[in-house]
């Protein structure tokens, strides 16, 4: 009996000492969000990101074993704002963990707080995928994605209190490093500040308006159509009259048409993305922004 409750204490300390260690399983819809968690949590997190980098946010591919990773999550961080409107509420649905429902500690909407541009004064399927809410692809504002890092900070500390100390500390850094790095991404665009730049997709408002640039010309007739020739003859003609250097397409999108466009007008096709990871040697937020930066800025030097 002795030998009996000597195992039992010794597997119950064990349970209990790996339970105090267990790190907090974070699911995120969009690399973005995995980037930032990861600087956030350290090694007290681990991370997955559904969406892959360089996958369309509005229409993710949504595999079965995207609600195992959901059934088993501590924490969900999502972007809100209808941009996973399409793909994520079935996957919850099927996963039914009460962990991450609405309301919770464990979710984590990322456009909460945020002021959102682009908000439409009406809907209608007319005018393509307008979201109601305002444009969701607000992370390429470097200091947006503070907020939602702080906001991801706090998340953790409330599930995680014994690692509190560390998750501000590592937001910390992360603000830190953002004020640095936006002096240098500022002098290196200044040159250009108030340009035309061109997109496929209207994904980079909240670039543009961080940085001085103005993107009203898309290859995309409305949100989510493709373009028709009689269109794509339109931005061409603005194009030429606006004298616009350079043309912003994401991986997920048709270069091809964007080449045409290009040789059209004079312009350079940008390979840009939204998220880290879909560009060389730039997995983290900061090494994503630094070759956005760069590139567009040889596109219009």
């Amino acid at each position: 009996m002795k030998i009996r409750s000597i195992t039992l204490v010794l597997a119950a300390a064990a349970a209990f000492l790996q339970s105090a260690h267990a790190k907090l399983n974070v699911v995120v819809t969009l690399p973005d969000y995995a980037a930032i968690a990861r600087e956030i949590g350290g090694d007290k997190v681990e991370v997955t990101s559904l969406a892959k980098p360089t996958e369309d946010p509005h229409f993710v591919d949504a595999r079965p074993s995207f609600v195992v990773k959901l059934r088993t999550a501590d924490v969900l961080i999502e972007g809100g704002a209808e941009l996973e409107v399409g793909w994520l509420p079935p996957l919850l649905q099927n996963a039914s963990n009460e962990k991450i429902e609405n309301g919770k500690p464990g979710r984590v909407v990322a456009s909460q707080g945020i002021r959102l541009l682009d908000v439409p004064a009406t809907l209608s399927r007319a005018a393509g995928d307008v979201h109601a809410s305002g444009n969701p692809h607000f992370m390429v504002d470097p200091i947006i994605a503070k907020a939602v890092a702080q906001h991801i900070a706090q998340a953790f500390a409330v599930l995680d209190p014994a690692n509190a100390s560390d998750y501000q500390a590592n937001y910390a850094k992360f603000e830190t490093t953002i004020n640095a790095k936006l002096q240098d991404w500022g002098r290196a665009l200044l040159p250009y500040k108030g340009q035309p730049l061109a997109a496929y997709h209207d994904s980079w408002v909240y670039f543009a308006h961080r940085f001085g640039f103005t993107i009203e010309t898309f290859l995309e007739p409305k949100p989510g159509i493709p373009p028709s020739p009689s269109h794509l003859a339109e931005v061409i003609g603005k194009m030429k009259t606006d004298h616009t250097k350079a043309i912003l397409v994401e991986p997920f999108q048709n270069r091809k048409i964007a080449e045409k466009v290009a040789s059209s007008t004079g312009a350079h096709v940008v390979d840009a993305a939204q998220f880290p990871g879909a560009l060389p040697n730039a997995d983290s937020y900061t090494a994503h922004m630094d070759a956005l930066v760069s590139r567009i800025a040889a596109a219009l030097k």
